[in-house]
């Protein structure tokens, strides 16, 4: 029985610990996920860069 006591009390304070969460209001996940889109795209486009310069780099020194 002893178990039972201890299965209840740590589902009690699991739902008291839920009730203190703080979600993000709708305006600051949108914020937030827009810095996220922005800074994907801008590594991308960083990586994708690089890839061609350094393509082209290793082309001119293999080609010659």
């Amino acid at each position: 029985m002893c178990g039972v006591k201890h299965v209840i009390g740590f589902i009690k304070q699991s739902i008291e610990e839920l009730k203190k969460i703080q979600f993000p209001s709708r305006r600051e996940t949108l914020r937030l996920t827009a810095y996220v889109v922005g800074i994907s795209i801008t590594a991308g486009l960083l990586i994708t860069l690089f890839d061609y310069v350094f393509k082209e780099l290793l082309t001119l020194i293999l080609t010659k």
